[in-house]
């Protein structure tokens, strides 16, 4: 599809819709598809350039047709100095992340800042987990003073889960955990013959810790217009059969036939407008990236979902009379609070015997350990908790000092089972871990510099050994040798989960949005990205997510519709 398929020319000449809805990522995207489907005329602008469902350029290319078989190049690397920090940033998705070359930001301690740059975001590169938060993370805030509390609980919002989940599809077993709520799903991936080792082995020896099978937006029954996991392990290049959930899949396709939606990429949202008057927001101002021009579109409500860190730019940049600290920061809330999960806990182990099972394909799903920490007794160095993820799996045999039909032999053979674990873990929500803009340095579009001060503090690094203890004990527990433990913690943003610096909560003195995700301030704004969230829990978010934009979405429309957002 060409640029210009995406802009209804009707429309820009007059440039005024029922909602604006900024990034069209998973959130944006969601807000698109139930805004139309209610009857909005709804624009949605993305600074990214176009990229439509099923041509994703790579998709189907053999490892030998990439130049560097996979690996970055030097200019990739120079081009891309902060996104090639990130592991999932590869020769064969490439072109889906931002250049930060042309979109520099300052670091005042490190910040993974991962950017997607076309339609669709980051949906296009999720891992895809999808797992329901319950009241053990909703009231944590209350329960342990770190943060504001939530304004909502999990029976808020379990309806929307299971809204949500219904139409994306999701994959996953009933497990009956209460504090990791089960949802609409799809028939669950399966372990293979070691993971269900692994897991009689653990539930056995303990009471408390369970191993169920991941939970993802993968279908493994086919939906209106998209078709079952190939088992491919190749999602991030886009999938052709629309097997996961993104935007351009899902969302998009909806919201496009209702004949309500406008898309306006390559539009650089640099504020909102605000009408002083009035004393609600009136539009947004862009510069579109291709032309360099600045254009302003209208709108009754405005949706603000392009992501955690670029909302917050957008929110500090909108400066009126009435809000010279940025748009609704009568607290000064908005850029604090910024967390990610941490990671980079990883621990291998060798597995014996096994020898005469393998499995299929290349499943899109890790088993899953669901947080066991701090839920009935709480630790003595660390509070709140994390979770654990694993694969078995099989490399080829050893080929090392082998040569002709040996060599040829070896790399035909599956070598030894072996067994990974990961882990993420819960960021708590400190005041100083803040983004701001820095007004006397500009970047190439011309406005002010963002800056980010981000650290995890001393509650993550002692849950982070923590993480890497419990990964070796497991192994141990399950009687499996040879085990490596890496245990270094990320930097803050490597994750991919920012949340938390235009946060919900009951008081509009301590916190930015209500328990619609409304601005407490501009009654007729509302943000659903992971800039909403009031604390991080150590569960995967984005469903969490779509769910808080598809009920903020009802609510917008029908206080709309009773004329209290004018």
């Amino acid at each position: 599809m060409s640029d210009s398929t995406y802009l209804n020319n009707k429309a820009k000449s007059i440039n005024s819709f029922d909602a604006i809805i900024v990034g069209s990522g998973i959130s944006g995207g969601w807000a698109a598809k139930e805004l139309c489907e209610k009857g909005l005329k709804v624009l949605l602008l993305e600074r990214g350039g176009p990229l439509d469902h099923p041509n994703y350029p790579t998709t189907t290319k053999d490892l030998w047709e990439f130049p560097n078989r996979l690996h970055l190049g030097t200019e990739d690397k120079k081009n891309n100095y902060v996104q090639s920090r990130h592991w999932s940033f590869r020769e064969d998705n490439k072109h889906f992340y931002i250049n930060d070359q042309e979109n520099p930001y300052q670091e005042t301690k490190r910040f993974d800042w991962i950017r997607a740059n076309q339609v669709g975001g980051r949906s296009i590169l999720w891992s895809r987990a999808c797992y329901r938060w319950s009241d053990l993370d909703f009231e944590a805030n209350a329960k342990d003073g770190h943060g504001v509390d939530w304004p909502i609980r999990y029976k808020d919002i379990a309806p929307w889960y299971d809204y949500v989940e219904s139409f994306i599809g999701v994959s996953g077993n009933k497990d009956k955990l209460p504090y990791l709520p089960d949802g609409q799903f799809m028939p669950p991936f399966e372990m293979n013959i070691v993971e269900r080792d692994f897991k009689e082995k653990i539930e056995k020896k303990y009471t408390d810790r369970h191993v169920i099978m991941g939970r993802s937006a993968n279908l493994t029954k086919p939906v209106k217009g998209r078709g079952l996991c190939q088992a491919r392990d190749l999602c991030h290049r886009g999938c052709p059969w629309g097997a996961y959930f993104s935007t351009n899949s899902s969302t998009l396709p909806a919201a496009f036939a209702t004949g309500n939606l406008t898309i306006r990429p390559y539009s650089l949202v640099k504020r909102v407008l605000y009408d002083e008057n009035k004393k609600i927001a009136s539009g947004v101002e862009i510069l579109d990236t291709k032309t360099k021009q600045e254009e302003k579109f209208y709108a009754k409500i405005i949706f603000l979902n392009a992501a955690t860190v670029a909302t917050t730019f957008i929110l500090l940049n909108s400066i009126s009379n009435r809000f010279p600290n940025g748009l609704g920061n009568d607290s000064d809330q908005v850029g604090r609070n910024l967390m990610d999960h941490h990671k980079g806990i990883t621990a291998n182990a060798d597995v014996e015997g096994f020898e005469d099972s393998y499995y299929y394909g290349r499943r899109p799903a890790s088993i899953y350990i669901p947080r066991f920490k701090n839920i009935h007794n709480q630790e003595k160095n660390f509070l709140r908790g994390f979770h654990l993820g694993a694969s078995a799996y099989r490399n080829k045999a050893s080929s090392e000092h082998r040569i002709g039909k040996e060599f040829k032999d070896a790399i035909t053979e599956a070598g030894k089972w072996q067994i990974g674990i990961y882990a993420f873990g819960e960021c708590l929500p400190y005041a100083e871990n803040r983004i701001t803009l820095n007004q006397h340095q500009k970047d190439a579009w011309g406005n002010p510099l963002l800056n980010i001060d981000c650290e995890f503090k001393e509650n993550e690094k002692a849950m982070s050994a923590d993480m890497a203890a419990t990964a070796k004990e497991l192994l141990e527990a399950a009687g499996y040798s040879n085990i490596r433990v890496h245990a270094e913690i990320s930097f803050p943003g490597n994750a991919n989960h920012e949340m938390g610096t235009a946060r919900m909560g009951h008081d509009p003195k301590t916190s930015v949005l209500n328990a619609q995700n409304q601005m407490h301030d501009v009654k007729n704004v509302f943000i659903t990205d992971g800039s909403c969230m009031t604390s991080s829990s150590c569960v995967n978010p984005s469903l969490t997510f779509m769910a808080l934009t598809a009920r903020a979405c009802d609510f917008a429309v029908r206080e709309l519709r009773k004329g209290n957002l004018s």
